[in-house]
């Protein structure tokens, strides 16, 4: 298959747009940024060539000065928090949570206080208090102390169920965690934002990308250059979180 034919499909979901007068928007969340690194500084150039606001869940207990300072030089960069120490506290037999319900609240509570309290002392205004949960997992029971803690939203990955918080989820993943561990299917990543599309333009959530800059092989890369070089054709609207519509006022997890 030529790469003209695996993009065709987004083509012409996006003419579709255009001829109803419509535009449509999708955002960026990459997982995992601790510290300056060559991955990276190629996450912010990339994103930065075209214009892509990209969101950056940072790990609160492990970052510092370094990465603020790189931050300041790449103003389309919004930083959020990603846990505190992306530390797995569940059993062997369950799927890793560093948010659920495996230790006394109030601990969970606090180092999630502790986590804002670092990126918005580290990132000032570049820093917005979204909560993405390390694993895409939080125990439902913690929801609602969130917005009392400072926090405005809250970001997982998949379609989403009742929550009593602003919802701004991601739900096309490009890596093939239980597989390769390198890049999905360029042919499955295009059908799924193409589905995706279909959602939105029916009333449904954006296009939210999920990348993690730290374990890209060259297929990641190579599919981010192609889907911002065909959004760009399309004017599509690449929107930081931070201005993004809420959703459902839902949750889901993966």
């Amino acid at each position: 298959m030529t790469d003209d034919s695996v993009w065709q499909p987004l083509h012409e979901a996006l003419e579709r747009w255009s001829d109803a007068g419509r535009v449509a928007d999708f955002w960026l969340r990459d997982d995992d940024a601790v510290e300056p690194t060559p991955a990276l500084d190629r996450l912010l150039d990339l994103t930065g060539h075209y214009d892509v606001p990209v969101t950056l869940a940072v790990v609160p207990a492990f970052t510092g000065e370094a990465l603020a300072a790189r931050l300041a030089r790449a103003e389309h960069a919004l930083v959020v928090v990603h846990g505190w120490a992306h530390e797995n506290h569940a059993p062997e037999n369950e799927k890793k949570q560093e948010l659920g319900p495996h230790r006394p609240r109030v601990i969970v509570l606090d180092e999630l206080a502790r986590g804002l309290a670092v990126i918005t002392q580290l990132h000032g205004g570049r820093a917005w208090p979204l909560l993405v949960p390390p694993w895409n997992r939080i125990d439902a029971g913690l929801i609602p102390d969130l917005g009392r803690l400072g926090f405005k939203a809250l970001s997982v990955f998949g379609r989403p169920k009742p929550a009593p918080i602003r919802l701004i989820n991601s739900n096309v993943d490009v890596m093939d965690w239980h597989g390769t561990r390198g890049c999905r299917d360029h042919v499955l990543l295009v059908q799924e934002i193409v589905v995706q599309l279909k959602r939105a333009f029916a009333g449904g959530d954006p296009v939210g990308l999920l990348t993690h800059h730290l374990v890209h092989d060259e297929a990641v890369w190579l599919f981010m250059q192609r889907l911002f070089e065909v959004t760009s054709r399309h004017g599509v609207r690449w929107l930081s979180s931070r201005a993004m519509p809420a959703q459902q006022s839902c949750i889901s997890g993966g």
